[in-house]
């Protein structure tokens, strides 16, 4: 149990650092994806720094405090709860596996701290 813990909060670490970079850089996806969803890019900072505080919290969680784990990943659940939403009441399915994904990782990362 312990190693499947391990390799999914990994996982979701990168992944939520992957993208709280490329909501900084304003890569051109994040931007388009933005606009289809009605998200003023005034927001992507802020939205940003929610994701890295997911995926630092996961980190400090993994290696020194259970709880911040736990903590971290609830607010990484909720966070794409609002985004697969999001997309929902943008009617913006082409994409919806993205925020999707991201749900699953944290969903999965917060059930195995549960767990641990």
């Amino acid at each position: 149990m312990y190693a499947a813990y391990v390799t999914v909060a990994i996982a979701t670490i990168i992944a939520n650092t992957a993208i709280t970079i490329a909501d900084l850089a304003r890569a051109r996806f994040v931007l388009a994806n933005s606009a289809e969803v009605g998200l003023p890019p005034a927001w992507l900072p802020y939205l940003a720094a929610l994701k890295g505080a997911g995926a630092a919290g996961l980190l400090i969680g993994l290696v020194a405090l259970p709880a911040l784990a736990v903590a971290a990943a609830t607010g990484l659940v909720l966070f794409f709860t609002g985004a697969v939403i999001a997309h929902v009441r943008a009617r913006v399915f082409h994409n919806i596996a993205f925020p999707g994904g991201y749900l699953a990782l944290a969903a999965a990362s917060l059930a195995l701290a549960v767990a641990h």
